[in-house]
Formats: C-alpha cells, structure tokens, sequence
C-alpha cells in the first residue's frame, strides 16, 4: 500500500492501517528506544508510547518532508521526555568540573559491526548515551541539546566527550578479545 494511502487510513481509524505501519516502522522505532534506554522492556513501553503519540498525532503531519524522519522525530521525543521525566541527567558534570580530556583516536571503530558498536552505546551511563545520541546520531546541536534537556552546553559537551572515551575504551576491549 502506498506510504500517503497508508496515512490517509491512518488519519480515519482504521486499524488494518494503523497495524501495517506498526510492523513497518516498529524494529527501526524500537532500535531508536533501545538507543536511549538500555533496558529491552523499558524501550518496548517507549515505543509503544511513541505509536500512541503518532498513532494521536498522525492527523498533523503535513506531507512536507519525509515521513519515516517525521515519525523518527516522534520516538526520540517521546525517549527524551522519559529521560526527562526520570531527570536522567541529575549527575552529569559540566566542562568546566570535568577532568581533563586526552586526545581519542577512533580508528578501532572502523574494525567493528554495526551491532556491536550499538551494543556497546547500551553500556554507556545514561546520561552520556543520551548526549551520544542525539548528538553523534540525531544530528543535534550541543546548543539544541543542552535546550531539549535543561542543561548547560557545556554539560552536553562533556557529556559527549566522555561518552566517546568510553566507547573507546570498550571497543578496544572487544577487539582486543576477538583478536586473542
């Protein structure tokens, strides 16, 4: 069924529709959660949570843009205001607290799959992974992000920096291990 057809009986209710844009969005949409949250039921209840937002909303997306970004908008939203809701920040650290940051080279990530590298976001506290996310991988600015999560720009920088030394740390872990 065409993508703006599928809408259209979306918008009217009927859950035929509604059910084939669950199971064509629902494995990216549930990617998106596990990226902010590292508990496998928690991102199940957000995701569910996003498609009762756009499942609500859907009557407002005016066909300018793309709607898989529109609907991708949706999940993070409704990720963050979880994160939000939890104050999932309350110990992070601004720049200017933090301990000095050494130089990172990134080259051991070009060694590892996709999946493995997700695998290892998951691990990152969850106020790093957060700003790792909206950051490396929504595309956000540090100045969007320290507006979309109250916090100082400076937070979200540190928050990015550390959350790429870690993964540093722990991809060369794994690469180390699979070469021994």
């Amino acid at each position: 069924m065409e993508e703006l057809s599928l809408i259209n009986d979306c918008i009217k209710g009927e859950s035929g529709a509604q059910k084939q844009l669950y199971e064509k969005y629902a494995p990216a949409m549930m990617g998106i959660c596990l990226r902010y949250v590292h508990e496998r039921e928690t991102a199940r209840d957000l995701m569910h949570d996003g498609f009762v937002v756009l499942f609500t909303k859907i009557h407002t997306y005016s066909g300018n843009g793309s709607f898989p970004a529109w609907v991708k908008k949706i999940f993070v939203n409704t990720a963050l205001e979880y994160l939000r809701k939890n104050d999932i920040l309350r110990f992070s650290t601004d720049i200017d607290d933090a301990y000095c940051f050494e130089n990172t080279d990134f080259t051991v990530f070009e060694q590892l799959s996709a999946n493995e590298l997700l695998e290892c976001i998951c691990k990152l506290p969850d106020c790093s992974r957060t700003v790792f996310n909206m950051y490396a991988i929504e595309g956000y600015s540090h100045a969007e992000i320290a507006q979309i999560l109250n916090i100082q720009e400076s937070t979200s920088r540190s928050q990015y920096v550390r959350a790429r030394q870690s993964l540093q740390k722990m991809v060369t872990k794994q690469i180390q291990f699979l070469v021994q």
